[in-house]
C-alpha cells in the first residue's frame, strides 16, 4: 500500500525538534521487577523547577484507611464507562481499592472513578483489629497492606485482602484472599478471589507438616508478577508465635496455586517483610528475597535459611538455587538485626564487571552493605563475608525499606541517618558515601525513589515518616547536599514509597492520596484549533487536530506508543470534558485526536497544564471532515508508486498508483477521488497500520498531460481540501 508513515509524521511536525518518550506506567513496587525505584522517563520535573513557589501540593483524594502500599499508575486506560484515562490505583488497610483520575485538577471533584470494598459488616466481614494479633505496627486495622501488582495486557490488578469473619453462631475466622480486579471498572474477575492456603513437609511445627495459619501472618511485602505467576510473600505479626517465611504463587490467568516455598520448614521465623519491599526478579524469572531473623541450618534438606539472601528458581514451583548468608547470621538473629528488614535491588549490567556482570545490593538493620554476585552468591559464610563481591561495614544506620539506583549511584536512607549515595562501577562500590543529605531522617528512615530524564535531571524523592506529619523531600540526585523541596503531606505511614510519573508525585497517607506537581505559571491560552492535516477548520470524531496558543505546556514531548497517552508533561486536552489522546505537546502547539465518542455539533476545547485550565475554544464536529495532509501551502503530501515523495521535480507517471493520507475520514464511507477534475480509480482506501486517526487512499493517475493538477477526495459526499500533485 506504499505507506510511508515516517514521512507522514515528519511532514506534519517537520518544523519541530521532537524528543521521544515511551508511555510510562508504574505497575509494581518501585517501578520494575529489579526494584530499582527509578523512573528514567520523567521529562518535566528537574532540579531547576522542583522548588517552593513552582512545585507543590495540587490535590488530595480522601480514602477510608491507611495507605501502606505504594500507589500504582496506568496511562491511557480504556475505561468501562468510555474514554481513556490515566489512573492511579490506591489500596487501604480498610480493605478498599480506589481508582482515581491521575490528572484531576486542583479544586476539581476528587472522588474516585470507582471504589471496591471487601467488607460486609452485615455479614460479619470486617478488617482485622491490631489487638487481635497483638501487633500495632499496622495500626489500627489490617486489611490490604502489601503493594499490589498490575498486568497491563489484561488490565488486571492483583492484591491480597485480610478479613475477620464472624459467623452467625459467633465462630471467628481470619482469611487472606488473593483478588484480581479489572482496573477499567473494578469488577472482580471470574476466577477471583481465591483463599490463601498452603502446607509443606517439615518438622518446624512439631509434626511432619508445616501449615500456613492465616491469623499468624500478614501480607506486608509487595506482590510480584513474573513467569506468569503472582507471588505473595508473608511475614509475622511482631515476631509473635510460631511462624515461617512463605512465598505462595498463583497463576495470573487462572489463580490456581502453582508455587509454595517455606524458608524454615524444620525451624521457625525468617519471615519475608522487608518493610514493604517485595521479592525481586531477573530477566530469567529467578526470584531474590531477603529473610528476617530465624533458624539457619544448611546441613539438612530442605535448608532453613534465616537472615539470608535467597535465590529461587521458578522450576518445580520454587526451588532454592543459591543463597548468601552472612558470617554473623546467629548474631544478627539473636539481636533482632534481621537482614530481611529491606529488599534486594538488582543492579543493571552497567555496574558490573567481566567477572561479576550480574549484581545485587542489600542492607539490613545492622547497616552493613552487601554487594553479591547473583550468579554465584556464595552460600553460608564463615569467619568473614569472603563470598560477597564486597561488604561495607557501618556504612549506614539500620535500613527499613529498599535502596534505589540511578546513573551509577545507590541510595540508602537509614533510621536516624542522612540519605546517602554510594558510587558503583566495575563491580565495586565506594567505601564511603560520595554524597549525603544535610539532615538526618528520623527512624525508620525512608525508601527513596528517583525520577530522571535518561541520565539527566535526577531527583531523589523520600518520605520521612517518623515524626509529626512526616515530610516529602526532594534532593538533587548528583548532589544530595542540595535539598530542592520539602513539604508535609498532612500525615504519614511507615515504610511507604512515593510514585513519580508524568510530572506528578503521588503520596499515600493515613487517610488520603496527596498529589504534588508543578504549580500553574503564566496563564495559558488557545489562539486557534484546526484540522491537523490541512490546518482548515473541519474536524470529525477521530480526527487529528492542532491547537495553537501560548503557555500550553511546560515541555516539548511527542508520543511514540499506541494507545496514545491522554497526558504528557502534565498537559491534557479536554474536548467536551473528555481527555483527548495526544501525539505532541509544546508551549505553542498541541497535536491531539478528537475522541471517537465526540458528538457532532459544537464542541468545547480546553487545555489543562499543571492543573490549570485555559478558557475554552469552540469547534464544529461533523460526521465526516476529510482533510488531506499537505506538504506546503499549495502541494499535497503524496507518494509515488516507488515510495518517493511526489514533487514538481519527481512527478508520477499516468497509469501508476499514487498515495495520499488524510484524517477526519469518519467511517470512510463511499470514498471518491479526482485529479485535474477527472475521476481517479481508487485501488485502496483504509486505515494506516500503526497510526491513529489516519487513512490512506491509493488511486490510479488518469491519462493527463505533464504538469501540476489539483487532487481531492470525498467521503460520504463531503469534499476534502485540494492541493497540487505533479504528473509526467
Amino acid at each position: 500500500m506504499y505507506c510511508k508513515l515516517t514521512f507522514l509524521r515528519l511532514a506534519w511536525l517537520s518544523v519541530f525538534t521532537l524528543p521521544a518518550i515511551a508511555q510510562v506506567n508504574v505497575l509494581t513496587f518501585r517501578n520494575d521487577n529489579a526494584r530499582t525505584g527509578l523512573n528514567p522517563n520523567e521529562l518535566l520535573l528537574s532540579p531547576s523547577n522542583v522548588k517552593t513557589g513552582q512545585f507543590g501540593r495540587r490535590v488530595s483524594h480522601a480514602v477510608d484507611g491507611n495507605v501502606f502500599a505504594q500507589p500504582l499508575y496506568v496511562a491511557a486506560v480504556p475505561m468501562a464507562a468510555g474514554g481513556l484515562s490515566n489512573i492511579v490505583l490506591v489500596v487501604t488497610d480498610h480493605d478498599s481499592v480506589y481508582a482515581f483520575d491521575a490528572d484531576a485538577p486542583a479544586g476539581a471533584d476528587a472522588g474516585p472513578i470507582w471504589q471496591v470494598s471487601f467488607l460486609n459488616a452485615g455479614a460479619g466481614v470486617t478488617t482485622v483489629p491490631w489487638q487481635d494479633v497483638d501487633c500495632p505496627v499496622v495500626y489500627p486495622e489490617i486489611g490490604i497492606t502489601g503493594t499490589p501488582v498490575i498486568d497491563l495486557p489484561t488490565y488486571t490488578i492483583y492484591l491480597v485482602a485480610f478479613t475477620k469473619e464472624t459467623a452467625a453462631d459467633g465462630t471467628v475466622s481470619y482469611v487472606h484472599r488473593l483478588h484480581a480486579l479489572d482496573i477499567r471498572s473494578g469488577r472482580e474477575l471470574a476466577a477471583s478471589p481465591v483463599e490463601i492456603q498452603a502446607s509443606v513437609a517439615g518438622t518446624g511445627d512439631g509434626g511432619t507438616t508445616v501449615t500456613f495459619v492465616p491469623e499468624t501472618y500478614k501480607q506486608r511485602a509487595a506482590l510480584l508478577l513474573a513467569n506468569g505467576v503472582v507471588y505473595t510473600a508473608w511475614s509475622s505479626h511482631c515476631d509473635h508465635g510460631q511462624y515461617h517465611g512463605w512465598i505462595i504463587g498463583y497463576s495470573a490467568d487462572t489463580l490456581q496455586r502453582v508455587a509454595i516455598y517455606n524458608d524454615t520448614p524444620n525451624g521457625s521465623g525468617a519471615s519475608f517483610w522487608g518493610a514493604g519491599a517485595g521479592p525481586a526478579a531477573d530477566s530469567n524469572g529467578n526470584l531474590f528475597i531477603l529473610s528476617a531473623n530465624g533458624t539457619f541450618n544448611a546441613t539438612q534438606s530442605p535448608a532453613d535459611l534465616g537472615d539470608s539472601i535467597i535465590k529461587l528458581a521458578p522450576s518445580a514451583g520454587l526451588t532454592v538455587s543459591d543463597y548468601f548468608t552472612p558470617f554473623n547470621q546467629l548474631y544478627l538473629s539473636d539481636n533482632d538485626l534481621d537482614l530481611g528488614s529491606s529488599g534486594a535491588l538488582l543492579l543493571p549490567p552497567e555496574t558490573g564487571s567481566a567477572a561479576h556482570p550480574n549484581l545485587l545490593v542489600a542492607a539490613g538493620k545492622e547497616g552493613r552493605i552487601y554487594l553479591v554476585d547473583r550468579d554465584l552468591m556464595g552460600g553460608a559464610q564463615t569467619g568473614s563475608d569472603q563470598g560477597a563481591v564486597q561488604t561495607i561495614a557501618g556504612a549506614v544506620l539500620p535500613i527499613f525499606g529498599a535502596p534505589a539506583y540511578f546513573s551509577g549511584n545507590i541510595y540508602f536512607s537509614g533510621a536516624g541517618d542522612s540519605l546517602k549515595a554510594f558510587r558503583i562501577a566495575d563491580a565495586s562500590a565506594s567505601p564511603a558515601a560520595v554524597s549525603t543529605s544535610p539532615e538526618k531522617f528520623v527512624s525508620p528512615g525512608s525508601s527513596p525513589v528517583v525520577s530522571a530524564n535518561g541520565t539527566q535531571n535526577g531527583i531523589v524523592w523520600a518520605l520521612e515518616l517518623g515524626t509529626g506529619s512526616g515530610a516529602l523531600h526532594a534532593f538533587d540526585a548528583m548532589d544530595l547536599s542540595k535539598e530542592l523541596f520539602e513539604d508535609a503531606p498532612s500525615s504519614y505511614v511507615q515504610f511507604s514509597s512515593p510514585t513519580v510519573v508524568d510530572g506528578k508525585v503521588f503520596v499515600g497517607t493515613l487517610d488520603s492520596l496527596v498529589v504534588y506537581g508543578l504549580l500553574p505559571g503564566a496563564a495559558a491560552s488557545i489562539a486557534g484549533v484546526v484540522n491537523g492535516a490541512s490546518f482548515n477548520s473541519a474536524v470529525a470524531p477521530g480526527s487529528l487536530l492542532s491547537i495553537f496558543g501560548s503557555n500550553l505546556s511546560k515541555a516539548t514531548v511527542t508520543a511514540q506508543q499506541i494507545p496514545l497517552p491522554v497526558s504528557m508533561a502534565d498537559t491534557s486536552v479536554l474536548i467536551n470534558g473528555v481527555r483527548a489522546p495526544l501525539l505532541y505537546v509544546s508551549p505553542g502547539q498541541i497535536n491531539a485526536q478528537v475522541p471517537s465518542q465526540t458528538a457532532t455539533g459544537t464542541a468545547t476545547v480546553a487545555v489543562e497544564t499543571s492543573g490549570a485550565l485555559t478558557p475554552s475554544a469552540s469547534i464544529t464536529v461533523t460526521s465526516a471532515a476529510p482533510e488531506i495532509f499537505i506538504a506546503s501551502a499549495s502541494r499535497l503530501l503524496a507518494f509515488n508508486q516507488d515510495g518517493s515523495v511526489n514533487t514538481a521535480a519527481n512527478p508520477a507517471a499516468a497509469g501508476t498508483i499514487i498515495s495520499v493520507y488524510l484524517t477526519g475520514q469518519g467511517s470512510l464511507a463511499s470514498p471518491a477521488a479526482s485529479i485535474g477534475n477527472l475521476p481517479a480509480q481508487i485501488a485502496y482506501a483504509g486505515p494506516v497500520s500503526g497510526t491513529v486517526g489516519v487513512a490512506q487512499i491509493n488511486l490510479k493517475v488518469p491519462a493527463l498531460q505533464a504538469g501540476d493538477y489539483q487532487l481531492s477526495v470525498s467521503i460520504a459526499g463531503v469534499q476534502s481540501n485540494s492541493g497540487l500533485i505533479a504528473i509526467k
